[in-house]
């Protein structure tokens, strides 16, 4: 599925995106629109140079993180330079990260997925993700939290991932009850 084009022209300062981030654990279950995933997404792991880098510093170069993107609709996994959704999974796995009450309201949980291999650095790529999506949501009317608190091989099992790779960790996303 092709995305909208990620609005990127909005002018929130990064010291009020600063100021206003915070853990948010209360949601309203409200689906994300199109355009705001497509933000999310971009904000997470988007390319935003011509070269196809992204929007998260990365070693070498190096893109071996995965984001996915579960919802009531199933999972699918975001392709940064080409600003899509592939499904990858019609099933809701959403009951998956139930480990906690507040996350039966949660509608999309963005999962980061990422190589185990010596000298790849996905692990310190996905906490640059997670946190620009927690800078994005603090200014644009959403609430996430980052999660580690699942069955990472139940998920990385439902997902298919290769030995080779990991979940890293969750993000719960969506807009504050």
């Amino acid at each position: 599925m092709n995305l909208p084009e990620p609005k990127i022209n909005e002018k929130p300062s990064l010291y009020e995106a600063l100021k206003t981030r915070k853990s948010v654990r209360s949601f309203n279950g409200k689906a994300l629109d199109v355009q705001t995933l497509s933000n999310v997404l971009w904000a997470a792991y988007g390319a935003n140079r011509a070269d196809g880098r992204r929007t998260i510093p990365t070693a070498r170069n190096q893109k071996d993180l995965s984001v996915y993107v579960a919802d009531g609709n199933g999972v699918f996994l975001y392709d940064g330079e080409k600003n899509t959704l592939d499904k990858v999974l019609n099933k809701n796995i959403l009951e998956m990260f139930a480990s906690q009450p507040f996350m039966k309201d949660v509608p999309t949980v963005l999962i980061y997925t990422g190589s185990q291999e010596e000298h790849h650095y996905s692990i310190m790529h996905a906490g640059s993700a997670y946190q620009n999506v927690e800078l994005y949501a603090a200014t644009n009317g959403l609430g996430c939290v980052v999660r580690a608190l699942f069955d990472k091989e139940a998920v990385a099992k439902e997902l298919g991932l290769p030995a080779s790779e990991q979940v890293i960790v969750s993000q719960a996303i969506g807009y504050e009850k």
